[in-house]
């Protein structure tokens, strides 16, 4: 079971309450997610486009702009490369309209997953090359490729590097020595002597950077290129980053301007996905519009979600939506069948034993190791690598924990690696198929995990009994939005609350809501999304199966349960009531 640990943060509630015009509670929640200050707090509650960074502070980026100033002059052939996923995709199309706004002569390639595998590589080299490229601009991937770099440098070629990734290091004694591609520009943010404020950009954010930077020192108007953070915002939630500072205002501003995006593609997509455009929210670009452009990359071309972005008809937009959402759902029935295969290996097998999961899937679908790799460290909460045969030897992708850096664990075991990058929370690598067992074993064996490190910890905001929800609790908590990864929502606990009766809901049955009671014996309607099953195990265990039986009939004597939960409000035919909605339970 998980672990339950509550959050006391401490601060001046009160000066913060009246400073900002918010209630203590609320004070509270922000502290609890580590905004310290009054200007950071004023910056968290009302931040705007204006308080974002100056890019010109990254490191190199008066070089990078200084040189693709000149070749946009000389009107030399300029080629974006991207990468394949969500992020690469919107970094490609952020760099290609804002060259375009530019006057520039430029195109683009992104690697085919299956046969170039992930970034730069020669196969894309060789075909800048045959089409008079002069200048590659990379994007989303670049950092790690200095043998490639060196190649197309070899061949006389302009090479700018923009990334957002973990610079590659080989360890000396206690310190480490990194490792930069000698391009004639690196832009990243995580490089150690780039003195930009954030270093959690994704690809795309530091793409957008470099458009405003030149724009600028071109003496156009960069504000014409803020439609672009509708792009920003999708890749900042799609690739998982921490919602935190300038992520956070990005993906404020950009799903406002996606409310009323002009951009066709996008509309299409919302449209045939069924996205309630008016309510918009991080939910929807991570789990409905970003797998249907992460599924172009994974089972066809990311071409065609770029193709997508860049559609000027709105048959042709609707088209390419149509053929994204059908290759999504195929993924779906995949991923599916690959996760059951995954947990039939892991319970058969020592492998759960493990503190590293090291699962060898040989007929997966190498594109879908990341989702399946996620799956699994869901169930068992232990960093997980997934690994597939690939074309030429194995691929693999890994997914981490909190309290495990899994690029700098890679980093240490890259002997049995062909090739390998990432960050903290996730990294893909490739390897030959002889060197599973050894990397398993040697990946766990330098592996310093603890038994409290591998409990999952369910972090607590408030102990708060249900009766005190209310409609101006909900309307305040929106002002923490928006959520996701480093910004979660508001966690609240009650101990020992009452459950009266349950109902099984949805296609597969697997959605409960229960009414449960407060100590004022006022009634309230708790949803719980988290699977039937579990809860009923959990439920017969505790109290026996005439007892769920009894909540299922609304007949039997009422069950308590500590629960940890979030409220909100649910607007069915007109009527609008305030909902919990239950998130654990024990």
């Amino acid at each position: 079971m998980e672990n339950w640990v509550l959050l006391r943060k401490g601060a001046d509630f009160q000066h913060i309450s009246e400073k900002f015009h918010i209630s203590p509670r609320v004070a509270s929640l922000i502290r609890n997610r580590d905004v310290i200050g009054d200007d950071a707090i004023e910056k968290y509650l009302n931040g705007t486009i204006v308080d974002l960074y100056d890019g010109m502070l990254m490191k190199d980026m008066d070089k990078a702009v200084a040189v693709l100033g000149e070749k946009i002059k000389e009107n030399a052939k300029i080629r974006i490369i991207g990468d394949y996923d969500i992020d690469g995709i919107q970094s490609t199309y952020i760099l290609l309209e804002g060259f375009r706004m530019l006057g520039a002569d430029v195109d683009s390639d992104i690697p085919d997953r299956m046969k170039d595998g992930y970034g730069l590589n020669r196969n894309l080299i060789d075909r800048a090359l045959e089409a008079d490229v002069d200048t590659i601009i990379t994007c989303d991937n670049g950092i790690a490729a200095a043998e490639e770099i060196a190649y197309a440098k070899s061949m006389g070629m302009t090479i700018v590097v923009t990334d957002h990734h973990e610079v590659p290091y080989t360890e000396i004694g206690a310190g480490r020595r990194y490792i930069l591609p000698e391009a004639d520009a690196v832009v990243d943010p995580k490089q150690e002597d780039c003195t930009y404020p954030f270093k959690g950009l994704c690809g795309a954010a530091v793409a957008y950077k470099l458009v405003e930077a030149l724009m600028e020192a071109m003496g156009k108007d960069a504000e014409d290129a803020d439609y672009l953070m509708e792009n920003v915002a999708i890749a900042t939630i799609g690739d998982v980053m921490d919602l935190v500072d300038e992520n956070r205002i990005f993906v404020k501003q950009g799903l406002d301007m996606l409310k009323r995006t002009e951009n066709l593609g996008l509309k299409a997509l919302m449209e045939c996905t069924g996205v309630n455009v008016d309510k918009l929210s991080p939910y929807h670009i991570g789990f409905v519009i970003g797998p249907c452009m992460n599924a172009s990359g994974r089972l066809d071309t990311a071409k065609r979600a770029l193709e997508l972005l860049e559609a000027k008809k709105v048959a042709e937009a609707d088209l390419l939506a149509g053929d994204l959402k059908a290759l999504n759902d195929s993924r779906k029935d995949m991923t599916a069948q690959a996760i059951e295969e995954a947990f039939i290996q892991v319970e058969n097998s020592e492998l759960k034993d493990a503190d590293v999961l090291v699962v060898y899937l040989p007929e997966c679908h190498e594109s879908l190791a990341g989702i399946v790799a996620g799956r699994i460290r869901e169930k068992y909460y232990r960093p997980v690598f997934l690994l597939t045969k690939g074309a030429e030897g194995l691929k693999g992708s890994g997914r981490s924990i909190e309290t495990w850096h899994m690029y700098e664990g890679l980093n240490r075991v890259k002997h049995l690696l062909s090739k390998f990058g990432g960050h903290k929370m996730a990294a893909g690598l490739s390897m030959r198929e002889e060197d599973v067992e050894p990397f398993r074993q040697k990946i766990n064996e330098i592996c310093t995990l603890t038994e409290d490190d591998l409990q999952e910890k369910i972090h607590i905001d408030v102990p708060m009994p249900v009766s005190y929800v209310s409609f101006r609790l909900v309307e305040e908590l929106e002002l923490l939005e928006p959520f996701g990864t480093g910004n979660s929502k508001p966690v609240f606990a009650q101990k020992d609350l009452k459950f009266v009766s349950a109902r099984a809901l949805g296609k597969a049955g697997n959605v409960l809501r229960f009414t449960v009671e407060d100590s004022e014996q006022k009634r309230w309607e708790m949803m719980y999304f988290g699977g039937k099953d579990n809860f009923e195990a959990y439920a017969a265990e505790k109290y026996g199966q005439t007892a769920l039986d009894g909540l299922y009939s609304g007949k039997g004597s009422p069950l308590y349960f500590d629960v940890v939960y979030y409220p909100g409000v649910n607007t069915w035919q007109g009527n609008t009531k305030l909902q919990l909605v239950m998130q654990q339970y024990r």
